[in-house]
């Protein structure tokens, strides 16, 4: 019986998230709710669900998150949300001027233009991190942990999030997107982000070469160059649109983490994480290649 439950959930885990984004979208636009406060509640909700869904489905058991672990990621995860939103206040400002009051589109045809949009620009922000010794040195904290959940989602460097939301945010105003579309968009960007870290055992067969989803984002993460790529975290056809998509069924990574370990602070030591960006750049070790007419860095 605890075997069918188990089949069952692997089935029907992302259409429920993605059934809750949709029911939650809609309300928040018809009953005029906070946006601000939806996002929020949506993304704690979010983070619970997958945590659970860890445990009654884990992919690989020794990624489990142990409570020290669950300690650090939590205080990432506060210094990220605090002062990310701090950070955000210029953007939210030029976005709320930007934002069109009366949009061209409707909004069911605006939101799949904003989500490729916007996918675009993180796919690219995520793949020049990868390639830039200097923006490596922001954006490798969040390859460090040598196991990839829920939890580790959220350990990142202050300035990686606030480059990659700003520069995402900004591109959909300035491209005369709703406010009501780029609140949508957020919330599927909250979920994908999560989703593709979760250490669980689902698979979504052919959608992953439309979706983004985490077995290739284990992929993004391994350690072995010749299988990292997929940049996309919301949608997987900009990976296969630039040459950095590798997943086909069943491929596991051979390890995750960073091939050179000692060129970044341990998760637990915060300050130091924050602080090494500004040390001499690092050459990026985790991505395949570089964009079109860089070659790859040497091992």
């Amino acid at each position: 019986m605890r075997g069918h439950f188990r089949t069952l959930l692997r089935h029907v885990a992302y259409p429920i998230l993605l059934a809750a984004l949709v029911a939650t979208a809609i309300a928040a636009l018809h009953l005029r709710w906070d946006l601000g406060r939806v996002s929020q509640l949506f993304l704690v909700s979010t983070i619970a669900y997958f945590t659970l869904l860890e445990r009654l489905i884990p992919y690989e058991r020794e990624w489990a998150p142990s409570a020290r672990e669950w300690g650090w990621y939590g205080v990432y995860f506060v210094l990220t949300t605090t002062g990310g939103a701090l950070a955000q206040l210029p953007v939210a400002t030029i976005v709320g001027r930007a934002a069109p009051r009366h949009p061209a589109l409707p909004l069911w045809a605006e939101i799949p233009l904003a989500l490729l949009l916007g996918s675009l620009v993180n796919y690219l922000i995520h793949r020049w991190c990868h390639t830039s010794p200097r923006l490596w040195r922001l954006h490798g904290v969040h390859h460090v942990p040598d196991k990839v959940n829920v939890g580790n989602n959220g350990v990142n460097h202050l300035l990686d999030v606030v480059l990659t939301q700003g520069m995402v945010q900004c591109s959909l105003a300035l491209a005369g997107f709703s406010t009501a579309s780029v609140f949508v968009i957020g919330l599927f960007v909250v979920t994908q982000g999560y989703f593709v870290h979760a250490n669980i055992d689902v698979r979504i067969g052919p959608l992953n070469h439309v979706l983004a989803g985490p077995e290739q984002h284990r992929l993004h993460h391994s350690v072995d160059l010749s299988e990292a790529g997929h940049y996309g975290s919301e949608l997987s056809v900009w990976d296969h649109a630039f040459g950095s998509f590798t997943w086909r069924p069943g491929r596991r990574p051979v390890a995750v983490g960073l091939r050179n370990p000692a060129g970044f602070p341990r998760t637990g030591e915060v300050v130091a994480s924050h602080l090494q960006a500004w040390r001499r750049p690092a050459r990026p070790d985790s991505s395949p290649t570089g964009p079109a007419g860089v070659s790859r860095p040497a091992p």
